[in-house]
């Protein structure tokens, strides 16, 4: 925040106001965690074929980074009473809420003809809410807190209840709900999922606004008392132009996040686990067995980027991803993952767990510690213009990080469709062969490696580590600007 003499002051947060802050990221990977299963919702229940779907959600996803700048926008110009933030969550949820109610329980009863077209509005309305909320996960934790050593706090907190929530959904599905319905091709299945995640992320929604609710005003976002915020839609070609440190983050951001698009799709957790071990339910277990390691490599990632800072803790997560990915890699091409069983342990069974822990420990670190740096080029852009601006800084990293995840998923769908899956999904049924074999592994293992060290390479560009972080903030010190009227650099 900034003092009466111009100065910027640190603002540090409790713990607590991170963590149920945190839980707003959770609410929407909780629908995220739903979502992923909507195309076996669309092609077994509603009818719709592989590679529409397919195209379908890609242009979704496409759609849904095209709203960030608008949503980006209206947050840095919102100022009212109940805060710049608060709304956007509980309207985020709202939408998304009725929207996915409306999705599962009625598309199945449109006539035929109608059904893509009635898809695509109302899951459009559900991407215009989960951008409401995702610019908030992006652009709210540059108000929490200033401080260098607790900002990775956001990310340990993020990686927590994220995997938490991925983990709790996959064994929610894999265990209860296949074993009570037996098949995804199920309505009663989708029904009773969809009013669960809605609770639940209701509740996380309603927590996030508790813990915000302190921060979200006036003294800490907006920079002069006097005088208003000029922002305009042209700032964002500015900003492109100008932060170098935002471009690198959001490629390096967006090439991960493909890779776990494709990796997390819930058709290649079948693959994987329905079809390669011949388990399904293990994809719900083993997430809930390695939870609690998966918490201790978090803790000691985010004490790394205390020490070392988030760029090198982002940067060596992914050297660790690429190595155990690799190994896992090797297990499923030269090992019988279906001897992998928790009721009798043996040494393929520990192996796995090992290097399934160790490996989801570092992707959770690397997937995650993006958030708080975007607040570090939120405050680099301060340096440059004078503007403070959250929302655009996150909308502009949603826009390009969603814009080419959203290949992931489509990606996923057309390679299936051409290995001969252009009707049905693969379903925990069927039979493995070295087609699937292959697929399985292409997905899951060779996909995310490629995407990390796209990562590694485009982070070399990214010059806001530890030192030029400490830099900066002694500089904020020191500058005033009466009147951020248009974009310029400070030298």
């Amino acid at each position: 925040m900034e003092n009466k003499h111009g100065h910027i002051e640190q603002n540090r947060a409790r713990i607590w106001q991170i963590g149920l802050f945190s839980l707003n990221n959770t609410s929407t990977n909780l629908f995220l965690a739903m979502m992923g299963y909507v195309s076996y919702y669309a092609n077994g229940i509603a009818g719709l074929s592989v590679v529409l779907i397919s195209v379908i959600l890609t242009g979704m996803r496409i759609f849904d980074g095209v709203t960030d700048p608008v949503i980006g926008y209206f947050i840095d110009k919102t100022n009212g009473k109940y805060g710049k933030f608060r709304p956007y969550i509980v309207i985020g949820y709202l939408l998304m809420a009725i929207s996915s109610l409306v999705l599962f329980f009625t598309t199945s009863l449109v006539p035929v003809i109608l059904r893509p077209l009635y898809f695509i509005i109302v899951y459009s309305v559900y991407i215009i809410g989960y951008t409401f909320q995702t610019a908030v996960v992006k652009s709210g934790q540059s108000v929490i807190t200033n401080d260098m050593k607790q900002r990775p706090m956001i990310t340990f907190f993020d990686s927590t209840f994220i995997m938490f929530a991925h983990g709790l959904v996959a064994f929610y599905v894999s265990v209860y709900l296949i074993e009570k319905y037996k098949t995804f091709q199920s309505q009663a299945l989708f029904s009773e999922f969809v009013i669960t995640v809605v609770i639940v992320a209701g509740i996380c929604s309603a927590l996030a606004v508790v813990g915000i609710w302190s921060k979200d005003n006036v003294k800490y976002f907006k920079l002069d008392e006097d005088k208003k915020q000029q922002i305009h839609f042209r700032d964002y070609a500015a900003i492109i132009k100008h932060n170098k440190p935002i471009r690198m983050l959001v490629i390096a951001a967006a090439s991960n996040k493909f890779a776990q698009m494709v990796y997390g799709n819930s058709t290649v957790l079948v693959m994987l686990y329905g079809i390669l071990m011949q388990n399904y339910p293990l994809a719900g277990i083993i997430g809930i067995i390695v939870g609690i390691p998966n918490l201790g490599i978090i803790y000691l990632g985010i004490e790394h980027a205390k020490r070392c800072g988030q760029k090198k803790t982002l940067v060596r997560s992914t050297y660790l991803a690429i190595i155990f990915q690799t190994i896992l890699m090797f297990m499923m091409i030269f090992s019988d993952l279906t001897n992998v069983s928790l009721r009798h342990i043996n040494f393929i069974t520990v192996a796995f767990l090992l290097v399934f822990t160790l490996l989801n420990g570092v992707k959770s670190i690397s997937n995650n510690i993006v958030v708080p740096m975007i607040a570090d080029c939120t405050d680099y852009e301060y340096t440059l213009s004078g503007h403070f601006v959250p929302g655009i800084m996150g909308a502009l990293f949603s826009f390009i990080d969603k814009s080419f995840s959203a290949l992931g998923t489509g990606f996923v769908g057309i390679a299936l469709a051409i290995a001969g899956y252009s009707k049905v999904f693969p379903q925990v049924e069927d039979q493995l062969t070295p087609q699937l074999k292959f697929l399985t592994i292409f997905f899951y293992c060779i996909i995310p490696i490629i995407g990390w060290i796209v990562t590694i390479f485009i982070m070399r560009f990214y010059k806001l580590d530890k030192n030029t972080m400490r830099g900066l903030y002694k500089k904020l010190s020191l500058i005033h600007i009466s009147e951020p009227t248009r974009l310029r650099r400070i030298s």
